[in-house]
């Protein structure tokens, strides 16, 4: 049987149900997974510490460009210029370069890494008797003809001496300027002298079986001067100066 009593006068809730009401309200707002200021703080503090290390980081310089082989070889007037085309009576053929499939990268095999700076190749040839001579034009840092030693080897095998080693060959002085030289023996032909020599901004390589036509034509290109010879101590002052027989020895005339 429904109640008439009205609504107003009906029993208001107990004190321990309200508070129980209120209870649950604050546990549900306790689990709320918002997240707290001070985490949220946090990240961002480390975030950021980690994109100022990382952009404080000076970045790497960009490598160092290498030399390369050039394959390329327009005239260079100069070069050729520096050839005589007669001596002894004989015809030096000097072509142009539009003659000759020659690079200066071809030639580089010659002289390993020192052939990366080669920029010009001018070659000069005798056919009777049989000379051979090849020219480059090298860039900075110019070598000494001293600093070719590590290349005769290969420079003796790219004019067709199989099996060149190091040791026939020697640093000479010639007519007061320095070359390396290698004389005939039993990998070449009869009378066949080998030469390199490097001056100003050139590389010279020369081969040829007749040593006076050799010797005049290296006579006619630049050159090295030979350092002036350590003058020889009396024995009176070799006694006194044991320091003088370390003296470094001159090239060999």
């Amino acid at each position: 049987m429904s109640s008439h009593t009205p609504a107003a006068a009906r029993p208001a809730p107990s004190r321990p149900a309200v508070a129980t009401l209120l209870v649950m309200v604050a546990l549900t707002g306790c689990g709320t997974t918002n997240p707290s200021p001070s985490a949220s703080a946090s990240a961002v503090a480390s975030a950021s510490a980690v994109a100022g290390s990382a952009s404080a980081q000076p970045s790497p310089p960009p490598p160092t460009p290498q030399p390369t082989p050039t394959y390329t070889n327009p005239p260079d007037p100069e070069l050729a210029g520096l050839i005589p085309t007669r001596l002894r009576g004989v015809n030096i053929e000097v072509p142009p370069t539009s003659e000759f499939a020659m690079t200066p990268g071809d030639f580089a095999s010659a002289y390993g890494d020192l052939g990366l700076q080669f920029r010009a190749l001018q070659v000069a040839f005798v056919t009777d008797p049989r000379l051979s001579l090849y020219a480059a034009r090298v860039e900075q840092p110019l070598p000494s003809t001293q600093q070719l030693e590590p290349y005769l080897e290969t420079a003796g095998r790219y004019v067709g001496i199989a099996g060149l080693h190091r040791e026939p060959w020697r640093y000479r002085r010639i007519d007061g300027r320095v070359t390396w030289e290698r004389p005939e023996d039993n990998a070449t032909a009869a009378g066949t002298h080998i030469y390199t020599w490097a001056a100003d901004d050139y590389v010279f390589l020369l081969i040829g079986v007749d040593d006076q036509l050799n010797r005049a034509l290296f006579a006619a290109l630049p050159g090295e001067q030979a350092p002036a010879p350590t003058p020889r101590p009396s024995p009176s002052q070799a006694a006194e100066s044991p320091e003088a027989s370390g003296a470094e020895a001159s090239p060999s005339p």
